[in-house]
């Protein structure tokens, strides 16, 4: 059983890797689950804005304690163990939650994802906590209005690569995946999960052109 984090103030760090973190291949993603036949859910919209706010401000008075959703067509297809498109709301099956382990819980907490008339479905929502500041901002897109990096260019050298996942201060409403974590997130769930690359330590990646785009 996945023992959740204390509920802490958002955690910024200067992003600096720990002693003997990989230097090659490192590599950045966008997940969002796969366009093959699984069921996905519709968060609601109410609770998806609150997640967003405490994003943006950090409050802990704000800080989620659920989340609601409802199957988009619950006619008996697989339900998707990755099932939410939002980069904010990152939702995972308990199991799949289990079964990555431990390291989840080193960069956020679960907590609960109640589903409409599927009060069997046991899913969590996957809070990140961690910020970093681990942008080249020169050689990076500028970000817009709402944040959005569409061609992240990262700091090696202040990359969180020992975290699963981390979150941007110019982007805080998305979630950044790295590579390992997808890896093995696709040997898990099959082609339930598409991972988009935004960006790449290894020479001649090919970066996905939209990476936040439906």
């Amino acid at each position: 059983m996945l023992t959740p984090r204390s509920a802490g103030p958002l955690a910024r760090t200067d992003g600096d890797a720990v002693p003997g973190a990989p230097r090659r291949g490192l590599a950045v993603h966008r997940l969002l689950p796969s366009l093959v036949d699984y069921e996905t859910l519709r968060l609601n919209g109410t609770d998806e804005v609150r997640l967003m706010r405490w994003q943006g401000q950090g409050g802990e008075e704000e800080r989620p304690t659920g989340l609601r959703a409802e199957w988009l067509d619950d006619d008996g297809t697989p339900k998707s163990e990755f099932p939410s498109s939002s980069p904010a709301a990152p939702v995972l099956s308990r199991r799949l939650a289990e079964r990555f382990g431990e390291e989840l819980m080193t960069a956020g907490s679960l907590v609960p994802v109640a589903i409409d008339k599927a009060e069997g479905d046991d899913y969590v929502l996957y809070l990140v906590d961690q910020v970093v500041d681990c942008l080249d901002l020169r050689r990076s897109s500028k970000p817009k209005r709402n944040g959005e990096v569409k061609r992240p260019v990262y700091r090696p050298e202040a990359l969180p690569a020992q975290l699963p996942a981390f979150r941007l201060p110019q982007f805080p409403r998305a979630v950044q995946w790295n590579g390992w974590v997808v890896d093995r997130l696709l040997d898990l769930t099959g082609d339930q999960i598409e991972a988009r690359l935004t960006w790449s330590e290894e020479p001649g990646a090919v970066v996905h052109p939209d990476p936040w785009g439906f």
